[in-house]
């Protein structure tokens, strides 16, 4: 039940977090890999990672609120999630392990744990 809802969770995430806002990105080639910059409407950026010259997406990403705090972070290789990624939410820290984009663990922490930061 707790993986269940937290696929939706991921779900919802993976179908607004890379979604492009009305500014425009920037995109910058570094060597091999195309550094793309997200922007919220208010100008704060929204996402950061890279992409293969053929689109795939690469490395680690990173998705921020409208006011600039961390809600994401997680690495793919050739388009696919994998290794663990952290989502942070008002009051928990998720941690998801992934393998070739397919979810094998779930850890969740609240907020009174004395590990959970996204700073």
């Amino acid at each position: 039940m707790k993986k269940l809802f937290f696929v939706a969770v991921c779900l919802v995430f993976g179908a607004t977090a890379f979604a492009q806002s009305s500014d425009k990105p920037t995109l910058e080639k570094k060597g091999d890999l195309i550094k793309a910059t997200y922007f919220h409407d208010n100008g704060v950026v929204a996402q950061t990672g890279f992409f293969t010259l053929d689109g795939k997406l690469q490395g680690e990403w990173k998705s921020f609120n409208a006011k600039g705090k961390k809600t994401a972070v997680g690495n793919y290789e050739n388009g696919k999630k994998v290794g663990k990624w952290f989502f942070w939410n008002a009051d928990q820290l998720s941690e998801v392990d992934y393998k070739k984009s397919k979810i094998k663990d779930v850890n969740v922490w609240k907020r009174n744990t004395s590990v959970v930061s996204n700073k």
